[in-house]
């Protein structure tokens, strides 16, 4: 453990700023030089903080030269992994948050478990070039049992087949905890920088999820499978009852021989089309208002945001309104969220327990 309060701000002024002298330190902090200067010598004996060798300039007029401390390469890096319809790809992140090393590979559909395990094998391996890293975090873009971290097989799943265990896959490659959580939790957590702590994140692509966000947490249930919309009962095209997954077999937008929606055709739908598939969504925006009481509905996807208007038109129209709109963080999301998440579980593991080993 950290000895002191002291040494944790160190440590955390130097992820901040990569690089500070003992003075700068302490103007940054708020203590003392000699406190400063006390706290990097503990810290360097336990490996923690290096000596970079490059000094300040000195000279006359310029006072005393400064060596720059920085974190030691023990600190180690994590690892931030997705599992996705297009394939896996893992990133080596430093406690920085830069990328050390990443490799992907494709994945063919259907996919099938060991063909993914396969390729997420080969690619952690990959980036890891040998090294362990310290934790992982995944994001797989289907339902995660919430104490194994095994992907889970449900009905009208459009991704894998069976089950995964990416635990015990990442196992030889990862010396400390390995987290898996679906996707959409995630994407969600991208976006709640950019939101209040209340919302509701509908992910609408190949896939249906959704993401339950409250007092700043998501909320994953007992097993993990908060969310899994798809059966979610909703207003068909004829006006009946139907399950949301069923909405688009009805009006032909799956992709043929799965349950997977054919994004495409659903972007360029006409408006009667597009008028159905905002009724189906607004039934499901009903529900989650009726249950979870969000601020707000955040829309993300592939197709999401392009159906707004005809959501927000039939949502308006619901016993609850909601503010509806599409989710501000855009450039892979899932990637961003699980990259975060990595990036402040291997800070606090640094500052917690100390170097790798």
């Amino acid at each position: 453990m950290v000895r002191s309060v002291t040494d944790e701000h160190v440590l955390r002024a130097l992820m901040r700023h990569r690089r500070l002298t003992r003075a700068e330190l302490a103007t940054e902090i708020g203590i003392s030089k000699p406190t400063a200067g006390e706290s990097v010598r503990r810290l360097s004996e336990r490996g923690l903080v290096t000596d970079t060798g490059e000094r300040t300039p000195g000279g006359r007029g310029r006072g005393r030269v400064g060596s720059y401390y920085a974190l030691a390469p023990a600190v180690g890096a994590a690892l931030a992994v997705t599992i996705a319809p297009g394939g896996v790809v893992a990133t080596r992140v430093d406690v920085y948050g830069d990328t050390v090393a990443r490799a992907a590979r494709d994945v063919d559909r259907p996919a099938r478990p060991e063909q993914v395990a396969a390729a997420l094998r080969t690619a952690v391996a990959e980036a890891c070039a040998g090294d362990r890293a310290r934790l992982a975090v995944v994001g797989a873009a289907d339902p995660v049992d919430r104490e194994s971290g095994r992907l889970v097989h449900l009905p009208d799943s459009p991704f894998l087949v069976g089950e995964l265990d990416p635990v015990a896959v990442l196992r030889p490659h990862v010396t400390g905890p390995v987290v898996v959580d679906n996707d959409v939790n995630w994407a969600a957590l991208a976006e709640r920088a950019h939101t209040g702590p209340d919302f509701v994140y509908l992910y609408l692509g190949e896939g249906l999820g959704c993401a339950v966000v409250n007092d700043g947490e998501v909320r994953r249930g007992r097993t993990g499978l908060v969310g899994e919309i798809a059966h979610v009962l909703t207003t068909g095209p004829d006006g009946r009852a139907v399950h949301l997954i069923d909405v688009f077999g009805h009006l032909g937008l799956r992709q043929p021989g799965t349950t997977a929606i054919d994004v495409g055709r659903v972007i360029a739908a006409d408006p009667a089309t597009r008028a159905v598939i905002g009724g189906a969504i607004a039934g499901v925006v009903a529900a989650a208002v009726a249950l979870c009481d969000p601020h707000e509905i955040v829309v993300g996807g592939p197709w999401g945001p392009t159906m707004l208007d005809a959501i927000r038109a039939a949502t308006d129209r619901t016993p609850r309104p909601v503010a509806v709109r599409a989710a501000r963080v855009t450039d892979d999301p899932v990637a961003s969220g699980v990259r975060a998440d990595a990036v402040d579980r291997l800070r606090a593991l640094v500052t917690d327990s100390g170097p790798a080993g």
